[in-house]
């Protein structure tokens, strides 16, 4: 976003929101349901996090450090305040940050996670929760919505809830990314790109990876 601050640029990189920035991403997932599968399936994993789609019945007890989004509403907690069992008969991702674990989350809430800034005309975006491995939160873009060229300044990993058709240019080249819910991104910290929402509003969940 050019006109956006680094942190800014570093919490909420709605780019994320839209596209892969390499031309050549080693993985994405691709399924009409996205609780079609009840077998939890790592879908993606790099030194930074790991990320794992489970449609039911997925134990959290050896995920107690971990953000858990839940694709049917969209709500996203931290998985060690999730009261057992309410995993049961939902789809969900889990996105597991690698490293030493985390503190407990601090509420969502007028100035609990400090200062987002207003966003971008057509992005609108809800705080979901923070701690000092991760910030949540959930964006939406409306339809023909657009972002300049901007640099994350943070790793981010984003969850589709609807999906969608997003324009992205990166390096020089533009392509159409055609998402669905429950597809999963990586956008690397120092990634580049801008982007353009060419179908309906999409809506996703944002976690961004703090060092």
């Amino acid at each position: 976003m050019l006109s956006w601050s680094p942190i800014r640029s570093s919490l909420l990189g709605m780019g994320c929101l839209l596209v892969s920035l390499t031309p050549a991403r080693p993985w994405s997932i691709h399924e009409a349901d996205a609780g079609a599968s009840t077998t939890p399936t790592v879908v993606f994993e790099n030194e930074r996090v790991k990320v794992i789609r489970a449609g039911t019945g997925l134990g959290l007890s050896s995920h107690p450090a971990a953000v858990v989004v839940f694709l049917d509403n969209g709500e996203a907690r931290w998985s060690e305040d999730l009261p057992p069992g309410v995993g049961e008969k939902r789809p969900f991702i889990i996105v597991e940050p690698k490293g030493p674990s985390g503190s407990r989350t601090s509420p969502a809430g007028p100035g609990a996670l400090g200062p987002l800034g207003a966003p971008p005309p057509g992005f609108s975006f809800d705080p979901l929760f923070e701690n000092d491995r991760v910030r949540v939160i959930r964006g939406r873009m409306e339809a023909n919505a657009q972002e300049g060229p901007h640099t994350h300044a943070s790793d981010i990993v984003l969850v589709h809830l609807s999906g969608g058709t997003i324009e992205d240019t990166a390096e020089g080249k533009t392509k159409i990314n055609r998402w669905k819910p429950g597809d999963v991104e990586f956008e690397a910290r120092g990634s580049s790109h801008s982007a353009r929402n060419r179908g309906p509003a999409v809506l996703a969940v944002l976690v961004t990876l703090k060092p």
